[in-house]
């Protein structure tokens, strides 16, 4: 396959709310310009790009796909995102591949959430973005009413460059704005021009008007010749797109149907002739420079059990050769490029050299991670990373086989490497491996991955919620241990103070007066306290806050010993918080919440009912979003991401983070204990 060059690369992000018809929308793309011999569909599981059996068997999308197709003389570079919510750092990591971000919205269902989401995405990513207005073959489709939503909430950018000719409720023919031309899309995806009367086709002249102020407003020459009433010739147009487009000021629509194929040469032309190629798209990373040393991005990583590691990277400058051996910026390691590939769903075609700009794959480089810069010397690598979104959603995973929690683990750390979204932590304390994710489906992915791609099974559980026990009052107690069986015996004899410390950790003193207890056994003793700390007498959680002071006892000059005085201090312990008003400790965080202002009430009274505390409101953080602030018990907040989710319809985000421990209620604490001490039956 021959190399392109960077001006004759087009890098476009196809983004959207679920469903909307993305991967269709690929699958058209590609067949229409003969990069495949047949149409797939998702019902079948045959498209290029959702390819992976997860994909097939739930029929979405679950990570970014790559497939390139070639028309005319230029490259096209497709990155198809998955539109669910759970999957956003595969979208994140896509929109800083790309040049262009095409959101592609249902005719039927218009402008979702996720429509709001890709475009808040594209602007983070500092690329153009173009609007797709998808499946307007099907019954109940309305391109004026979706137009409109787009206009009303992305601004007078939005702009129509094609509008479908509707006739009994159905679309029979398209409408070339720019031309003044009907067009009419043959069964195989082609389309053929006829001139037509602008008058003939109600709405039509409005919408073309739309299109030529946007057209005026990028040059004060284009301003006078639309003032004067002259008609915009075809390259006009078309430039005039293109800088609309880097600036911002323009964001085009277009409109067809993948299943028919209406609108994909145009689509495919629009593409070629008016997106920017990446020498132009300044990005987060810059314009890509040919003529500078070498540099590229991975952005995006595969785990694969069989062919290994695969790192998907752009170029970001220069050119990169097989068998390039580049320099890790971050690690400081060089790395031999070895086989460069270029994807078109899961094929892998080997080539020799990509250029500036464009996008491939290279394999087992293990120590590269999404993020990094592997660049030549002298090349700039000084790029931002990739800000992924937090994972907001924690379950336990319990092995459905005893002994496989190596595998499980070994299993995650190998998605951990694909997918930056994902924590995984396994709590000594609460015994439990911990996975945290984007939502209830990317969790369920996870699990299904480790039984597909490592073999190895779990099941989803409540995580544990690490709590803490203290004590109220002032007790002084005694713990004698004293043993006789032949020979030596042991004996240890201690009384001890309690109170409430203000440490979280055990503070021990002694005030032992006239070698009560000899002051070698003083290091025993407080042994005794800490071990016993670990696991406190109402439900076997630790013990914090606690002040310990011996102040007498007694010994044996032959049968005491280390052991007997750490035996003595364990009793004293548990009699002396049995004593002292013990009481269950909660972990306590402090929650922001970004929610628009429409859903600011229910989501204050979901706090109240999470036994949360408001600390305050700001209004207008963002254009309508509000924020607020709370402190809420960690033992509310597991399911806080779903139902956020709900009240919100995905708008909303939050962060939570540990504030300090608090004590539990006496009504909720009763409940925690009669379950921990439960637990520790099964345990046993």
């Amino acid at each position: 396959m021959s190399t392109f060059a960077t001006s004759k690369i087009r890098n476009v992000c196809l983004m959207g709310h679920g469903g909307a018809g993305k991967t269709s929308l690929a699958e058209a793309m590609l067949f229409a310009a003969k990069a495949t011999d047949r149409l797939g569909k998702i019902a079948d599981g045959n498209t290029v790009c959702d390819f992976d059996s997860e994909e097939i068997r739930r029929k979405v999308s679950v990570q970014t796909a790559a497939a390139y197709l070639e028309w005319k003389d230029c490259k096209i570079n497709l990155l198809d995102t998955p539109g669910y919510f759970d999957f956003a750092g595969e979208v994140i990591e896509a929109a800083r591949a790309a040049d262009t971000a095409l959101i592609v919205v249902p005719a039927k269902n218009g402008v979702e959430v996720g429509t709001e989401k890709a475009y808040r995405y594209a602007v983070d990513a500092k690329i153009p973005k173009a609007f797709f207005i998808s499946k307007l073959d099907e019954d109940n489709s309305d391109f004026a009413k979706t137009f409109a939503q787009l206009r009303e909430t992305f601004g007078l950018a939005v702009c129509p460059l094609i509008a479908p000719i509707v006739e009994n409720h159905k679309v029979v023919a398209y409408f070339d704005l720019s031309t003044c031309k009907k067009l009419i899309c043959e069964k195989d995806g082609k389309t053929t021009a006829e001139a037509a009367n602008i008058e003939d086709y109600p709405g039509m002249e409005e919408l073309r008007n739309m299109l030529f102020e946007s057209v005026a407003e990028t040059s004060d020459e284009l301003m006078e010749k639309f003032f004067a009433g002259e008609e915009f010739t075809m390259d006009e147009v078309t430039s005039a797109l293109n800088q609309g487009l880097l600036s911002g000021s323009i964001a085009p629509v277009l409109c067809g149907s993948s299943a028919t194929l209406a609108g994909m040469d145009l689509m495919l032309r629009e593409i070629t002739h008016a997106f920017p190629s990446p020498d132009m798209v300044e990005g987060v990373d810059g314009k890509a420079d040919p003529n500078a040393p070498t540099a590229l991005l991975v952005f995006k990583t595969i785990a694969d059990p069989f062919v290994g590691k695969m790192s998907f990277f752009k170029v970001l400058s220069g050119c990169v050769h097989q068998d390039d051996v580049l320099k890790n910026s971050r690690a400081g390691t060089s790395e031999k490029m070895g086989h460069i590939f270029i994807m078109r769903g899961k094929k892998q075609t080997e080539v020799t050299e990509l250029q500036a700009g464009d996008i491939g794959v290279v394999t087992k480089l293990e120590s590269v991670n999404t993020g990094d810069v592997l660049a030549a010397s002298g090349a700039k690598t000084d790029y931002a990373p990739i800000a992924f979104p937090a994972p907001c959603l924690t379950s336990a995973m319990m092995p459905k086989a005893r002994g496989d929690e190596e595998k499980i683990s070994s299993g995650v750390q190998r998605l951990l490497e694909e997918d930056k979204t994902i924590s995984f932590e396994n709590n000594a304390e609460t015994k439990q491996l911990l996975i945290s994710g984007l939502g209830e489906t990317h969790l369920d992915v996870i699990v299904s991955k480790l039984k597909t791609k490592f073999g190895v099974g779990v099941e989803l559980a409540e995580p544990r919620v690490a709590y803490r026990e203290t004590i109220r009052k002032k007790v002084k107690v005694q713990g004698k241990h004293k043993k006789q069986s032949g020979g030596h015996g042991q004996y240890g004899d201690v009384w001890i103070e309690f109170e409430p410390g203000d440490e979280l950790d055990l503070v021990f003193t002694e005030s032992v007066f006239g070698g009560a207890v000899p002051r070698n056994f003083f290091p025993a003793v407080e042994k005794g306290l800490r071990d016993s700390v670990e696991r406190g007498v109402l439900a076997g959680y630790p013990v914090v806050n606690l002040k310990a002071n011996l102040v007498d006892g007694s010994y044996h000059p032959v049968d005491s010993s280390e052991m007997a005085f750490k035996t003595a201090a364990r009793l004293a312990f548990k009699a002396g918080m049995a004593q002292a008003n013990p009481v269950l400790l909660e972990p306590v965080g402090e929650l922001h919440v970004l929610v628009p202002s429409d859903n600011m009430g229910d989501i204050i009274g979901d706090i109240n009912k999470r036994r949360g505390r408001m600390l305050g409101m700001n209004n207008g953080v963002e254009r309508g979003i509000d924020e607020i602030i709370a402190e809420v018990p960690a033992a509310e907040m597991n399911d806080y991401a779903i139902a956020l989710r709900s009240i919100t319809q995905g708008r909303g985000s939050f962060t939570f983070a540990f504030v300090r421990y608090e004590e539990v209620p006496a009504n909720v604490s009763q409940k925690i204990v009669e379950e921990a001490r439960k637990n520790m039956v099964d345990d046993e």
